[in-house]
């Protein structure tokens, strides 16, 4: 069986897409799974030197940390895309490909071709006219927006190659960033248009990660909230963050995660 494609997409940038991309990254190596990662975004490579930092920090400290093999995509064509995948993935049990946080036609090409496809997203209607427009007055889901026609498109295909081909069905989570910091009747109206829209185009909706200062203090490093032997002592905003992290993982259902759940509880305490 191929590696498992994790793709995390979306056509807008700060919606903590890459911390997300990288913690489910080393929390499944954390869990014995051999991790691969992809960069498409050639300009802010913020997967990739996220990775990077974290090697040259095993080398400075001389440690050993869970990790993944990582890669950036600088071809010319989706082609040299799909043989960089292929590549890297190869012997692995998941591939992570973070996409760059605006129109791209690689990241789209990418994101039809996720088995598991990770849109966050921060609650707000901004972020939310991604995938729907809403009506002004009624906050009703008025109409797909073009990704959300892609994605919709792409899964019709995938359910018949599902079955003439063998290929797994995509699964479409839109995850929900930065929860507590909006204002509760913004939050209710972009949960019923969440809902509403989800159940036209079948994804599933997923709380992620809040904002919190310590994801951009740990990227030089490479460091995550899972490393918890090179943190020192934790607070309990951190404690929580990780309790974050463990709600998500869950919440994509992901096949290793099925297959050992008590395993992937032990290793996100």
């Amino acid at each position: 069986m191929s590696a498992h494609r994790i793709v995390f997409a979306n056509e807008k940038g700060g919606t903590g897409k890459s911390t997300t991309a990288i913690h489910v990254a080393i929390a499944l190596a954390y869990q014995g799974a051999k991790v691969a990662a992809v960069d498409l975004d050639q300009r802010q490579r913020t997967l990739y030197r996220y990775l990077e930092n974290r090697a040259e920090t095993e080398r400075k400290r001389a440690i050993r940390l869970p990790g993944a093999r990582f890669a950036v995509f600088d071809g010319p064509d989706t082609d040299d895309l799909d043989d960089l995948c292929e590549e890297i993935a190869e012997g692995q049990d998941f591939l992570i490909i973070d996409t760059p946080g605006r129109d791209d036609p690689y990241a789209l090409h990418a994101a039809t071709g996720a088995d598991t496809l990770v849109t966050p997203m921060n609650d707000s209607f901004v972020d939310f006219d991604l995938i729907g427009q809403v009506e002004g007055e009624t906050f009703k889901v008025r109409k797909l927006s073009f990704y959300a026609e892609a994605i919709w498109e792409a899964r019709k295909q995938r359910a018949r190659a599902t079955i003439e081909q063998q290929r797994r069905e995509l699964d479409w989570v839109v995850v929900r960033n930065r929860l507590q910091y909006v204002e509760a009747r913004n939050m209710r109206r972009i949960e019923q248009a969440l809902k509403e829209l989800s159940q036209r185009v079948g994804f599933r909706v997923a709380s992620g990660l809040s904002e919190r200062v310590i994801y951009r203090e740990l990227f030089p490093s490479g460091l995550t909230l899972l490393d918890k032997g090179q943190l020192g002592d934790l607070g309990t905003s951190h404690l929580v963050a990780r309790q974050e992290l463990r709600g998500l993982l869950a919440a994509l259902k992901l096949p290793a995660l099925a297959a050992a759940p008590r395993q992937a509880a032990l290793a996100l305490q």
